[in-house]
């Protein structure tokens, strides 16, 4: 159980997430429209829809948002703030057109370019797990969406940092797993021998790593801030990190691109 008092913010973006998690499952099941943005991404209905559910939400906070369903503001301005939200509305939307059950919801808030709140909604999987920076991550098995919100978080159970697999786990991405990856998970298995592979979608990834399921989660190939700024806080808050690949540092949000180093997340933080 929680044992601590959930912050405002972390109250609103939770019930931005189910409530769109909640329009994203009825899209699903009523049926949808497939487009493709400029950059041969698909989109749907869904997309769209649960990113207007989640700013009308965050809106309230006067907090600026970055959506990947909604136009940039331009670096120039944006640098100049302290606080912003991150939103991926529909992490996964290929998973989602599929009927795979691992696309979430993704939001975050970002201060001086850390996350010190992050949520992943899972709706097929009814499962939400989230985190404020010092107060630990927890996850939650949504029976259905409860009002007040407080009520409903109290069922919440603090991931735990349970013992890792013994045998070496390496999340991987059902439709991202490129040759980067693949020589990775080689030389890993050159230097460790055994080395188990989870296949998964989207946020789910760093779900795994965040419940100590896998031991890391590479990812050599694209990924824009809202994909991992929710995911890092809750990764963090059980005691891993999610590293830019060449540096070691931690990642870092609201850049002039948006754009992701590549990166390794980990369940602990090797030392």
């Amino acid at each position: 159980m929680i044992s601590w008092q959930p912050s405002a913010l972390l109250k609103l973006g939770i019930m931005a997430a189910l409530k769109a998690g909640e329009r994203i499952e009825s899209i699903q099941l009523s049926g949808f429209t497939t487009l493709l943005k400029p950059d041969g991404s698909p989109v749907t209905d869904a997309d769209k829809a649960a990113d207007d559910i989640i700013f009308n939400y965050l809106v309230k906070s006067k907090i600026p948002i970055i959506s990947e369903e909604q136009v940039i503001v331009p670096y120039s301005e944006r640098k100049l703030w302290n606080r912003l939200w991150l939103v991926d509305p529909l992490d996964g939307t290929k998973a989602f057109i599929k009927k795979y059950p691992d696309y979430a919801v993704n939001i975050a808030l970002v201060e001086q370019g850390v996350p010190c709140l992050g949520i992943l909604y899972f709706p097929a999987l009814r499962m939400l797990y989230f985190a404020e920076r010092h107060c630990g991550a927890y996850y939650l098995k949504i029976p259905h969406i409860k009002e007040p919100l407080d009520e409903l978080l109290c069922d919440a159970c603090r991931i735990e940092k349970k013992i890792l697999p013994h045998i070496y786990t390496v999340a991987c991405s059902r439709s991202a797993f490129g040759a980067h990856e693949a020589q990775y998970v080689d030389a890993l298995k050159f230097k460790l021998g055994d080395v188990n592979t989870l296949i998964a979608g989207g946020s789910l990834k760093q779900a795994y790593v965040a419940e100590h399921r896998v031991h890391e989660y590479p990812r050599f190939g694209k990924t824009m801030e809202w994909d991992t700024a929710a995911g890092q806080c809750i990764i963090e808050e059980n005691g891993g990190a999610i590293l830019n690949w060449e540096t070691k540092a931690p990642l870092r949000y609201n850049t002039e691109s948006l754009v992701n180093p590549y990166f390794v997340a980990y369940a602990k933080i090797k030392t």
